[in-house]
């Protein structure tokens, strides 16, 4: 019996390995279209991106970067990211403890709102933000007899940002701590230790590298994000646009070289965040690992 299963094991492992050596043309044939295909959709367009924003020379392109219009839409996008990140990475940690580490009814509707930005088109979003903070809208009317602004000014462009970007810290975290269970914790907790202590040095250092993974995505998504921002900033330049608005404008004016230039800010950002995002995630992928 046991040489039966040996050699059935056997027939498996040489027909696995036939699987992964025979057709050679056909692997070398997949690599090349892979290759192609991101050659085409991603390096081109990235060589390109640096070739406009600097065929006029470096002069022009630094003067497009440093003109007032610009360093006001470089500080209004890093400061939405600056509020977005912790308030995001606030709210994921809480979201993702409860759902993970605790029973409740309604767990599952939580789990689909967290998930809502996902489903709904960020022009919508922005809709939303307009309809409840507009001069028509729902506190409309509040906001102005209290001399408060929020749409075509940065407290809507932060929120409509906020909205877009609050599922992402969640998401990752949730089936990490999932996968590392309660045992940690609820030994800290029967040898005394308070439910902070328990969060700051057990909890916490577990799901390091999967929150910064989160909060990476965050702020990726925080420095692109056009369509709800679009809807709620009016697009007043030096004042309410953010970076890919500016570019948009730019563009628009014929302004082609600084267009290009901005974007290309972008495009270092989006490079950037590419490459600690696949270091963060070879270390939660560890972390998954040592977990099972």
């Amino acid at each position: 019996m046991a040489g039966n299963i040996k050699l059935r094991q056997g027939t498996r492992s040489t027909h696995h390995a036939a699987n992964t050596t025979e057709l050679p043309v056909i692997r070398w044939l997949l690599t090349l279209i892979a290759i192609g295909f991101l050659g085409v959709m991603l390096i081109m367009p990235l060589i390109a991106v640096f070739a406009k924003a600097l065929e006029g020379g470096i002069t022009l392109y630094l003067d497009a970067i440093v003109e007032p219009a610009a360093i006001a839409a470089i500080q209004l996008t890093l400061l939405t990211i600056a509020i977005a990140i912790p308030l995001n990475t606030v709210f994921g940690l809480a979201a993702a403890w409860a759902i993970a580490k605790f029973e409740f009814k309604g767990k599952n509707f939580l789990t689909t709102l967290i998930d809502l930005p996902f489903a709904v088109s960020p022009v919508v979003a922005g809709l939303i933000f307009v309809s409840l903070f507009g001069v028509r809208g729902m506190f409309g009317t509040w906001l102005i007899e209290h001399g408060l602004k929020v749409i075509f000014a940065p407290p809507g462009i932060i929120l409509a940002t906020i909205f877009v970007t609050f599922p992402f810290v969640a998401r990752e975290l949730i089936p990490l701590m999932h996968s590392l269970g309660t045992a940690e914790e609820e030994a800290a907790l029967t040898l005394g230790a308070s439910g902070w202590k328990t969060f700051w040095y057990i909890t916490l250092p577990n799901i390091k590298w999967g929150l910064m993974y989160g909060v990476i995505l965050t702020s990726a998504r925080a420095a692109g994000e056009f369509g709800a921002v679009s809807v709620v900033s009016g697009h007043i330049r030096g004042l309410t646009n953010t970076m890919p608005l500016h570019v948009e404008i730019l563009y628009n004016e014929y302004q082609f070289t600084a267009a290009f230039a901005v974007a290309s800010l972008l495009t270092l950002m989006a490079i950037v965040t590419l490459v600690v995002k696949n270091f963060v995630e070879w270390k939660v992928q560890q972390q998954l690992g040592q977990s099972e």
